[in-house]
């Protein structure tokens, strides 16, 4: 929502906000512009004089602005809404699925960066070589990042099914956000009527790997256009795509990044990019902002940290480092702190994900499920779940095995859509 809000400025909307709460870098962003949100909710700051609400995800539907904005019958719409309304005009992509969207996104960003392309876009993460992760000028095409969470919290339809796009990907499904979608079947029905709502002249870009997705395209009426784990090689801790008997080398890591590549490759291909192109003009992308991303590396040794936190993104995270970086033992440090993570009937949908790693750690902050309002789970039923893993609840103690594990010269896997209690680490 900060984002969007610098967006609607720099394109000279006039914006003000509110919030029960602000944090960095969201504060400093928006007092850099002055733009800071009130602090707590007063309906006399929503007068007949505003032309559109756009509500956040904190917003309740008691929430006294809200209420009153329906009294003045004042437009309100969610973000995701907002942002079909304001690309309407546009060729809209949007990258959809359980998994990889962020890095798919940012992916096809920085390719038509790189061959000076134009363009509008949403993506869920800070990218090198982009100041916002938010975008609205005059451009003819945009970029968005697909979410199948909630709207708002008084529309409860997936994010993705207000887009209309003209070329999409899905990347594959596997059950998340069990919050919001108790059961799996809930869960593939959302995207079911994301396929449903594409035009007859779209098209979707699939991947054809994926169990549940292959008998849902073939419901599609649109064009459909599959892609699977290009051929690759590995040498030295570097992945490179080999296409039409040509090396391309690339920064990122594992197959399931490749897998990624290859979706964005179509895409930009749709927009006159061949892949080759494509190919070569992603070769410096290092990730988005906390997705595999290297934060460390000397004489063989490397750490990185991962956004990952539902069970397909663990697997695909850490199978990555395994098999790239093989000749060193790997130590994974995962920590439990997402709604899904934390749901005592999601758990064991965790079984095995981190089998490849020589050591692996659940890390639990012994705070979240007070702060949640969750019924906290046991050292004993989070390790059954799992498999063979260590579980933890005391960040010193977590620190002290992450260090060591480093100093024995371990390559380190830290996942976590938190901060691990705020743990600092220095490796140097």
């Amino acid at each position: 929502m900060h984002q969007l809000a610098l967006a609607l400025k720099r394109k000279g909307y006039e914006v003000s906000g509110s919030d029960d709460a602000i944090y960095d870098p969201a504060k400093s962003n928006l007092e850099k512009e002055g733009l800071l949100p009130d602090i707590g909710w007063d309906a006399t700051r929503i007068s007949s004089d505003l032309d559109k609400v756009i509500l956040g995800m904190h917003a309740r539907e008691n929430n006294p602005e809200l209420i009153r904005a329906k009294e003045l019958n004042i437009p309100i719409l969610s973000f995701p809404e907002f942002i079909a309304e304001e690309c309407k005009d546009k060729k809209r992509i949007v990258i959809a699925g359980s998994h990889g969207k962020t890095t798919t996104t940012s992916m096809l960003m920085h390719g038509l960066k790189q061959m000076g392309m134009s363009f509008d876009y949403l993506v869920g993460s800070s990218i090198e070589g982009f100041e916002f992760s938010v975008e609205l000028s005059n451009a003819d095409l945009v970029i968005i990042e697909g979410d199948e969470y909630l709207s708002s919290p008084i529309d409860r339809r997936s994010k993705f099914l207000w887009y209309d796009p003209h070329v999409s990907i899905i990347t594959g499904i596997a059950y998340d956000h069990i919050n919001v979608f108790p059961t799996f079947e809930s869960y593939l029905s959302t995207f079911d009527q994301f396929i449903a709502l594409h035009r007859v002249e779209s098209s979707i870009i699939w991947f054809e790997g994926d169990k549940h997705l292959s008998p849902m395209i073939a419901a599609a009426k649109c064009n459909s256009i599959p892609y699977n784990t290009p051929d690759f090689l590995n040498k030295d801790g570097q992945c490179s795509i080999v296409y039409k008997g040509q090396e391309y080398p690339q920064r990122v890591i594992g197959e399931h990044n490749l897998q990624n590549l290859m979706a964005a490759s179509l895409v930009a291909e749709s927009l006159g990019v061949s892949q080759d192109q494509f190919f070569t003009a992603v070769k410096d992308f290092e990730g988005a902002g906390k997705r595999m991303e290297k934060i460390f590396e000397q004489e063989g040794q490397v750490v990185y940290r991962d956004f990952a936190h539902s069970p397909s993104k663990l697997e695909a995270t850490v199978n990555a480092v395994a098999s790239t970086y093989s000749s060193r033992p790997l130590f994974a440090a995962f920590e439990l702190h997402t709604f899904s993570s934390l749901n005592r009937s999601f758990l064991p949908y965790y079984a095995d994900c981190l089998k490849l790693a020589n050591t692996a750690i659940v890390y639990i902050d012994p705070h979240v499920f007070e702060h949640r309002k969750m019924e906290k789970l046991s050292k004993s039923e989070i390790q059954e779940a799992f498999g063979d893993v260590e579980v933890l609840d005391d960040p010193s103690l977590l620190k002290s095995k992450v260090e060591a594990a480093f100093s024995d010269g371990n390559n380190l896997l830290l996942m976590s859509s938190g901060t691990f209690s705020g743990m600092e680490l220095d490796f140097e």
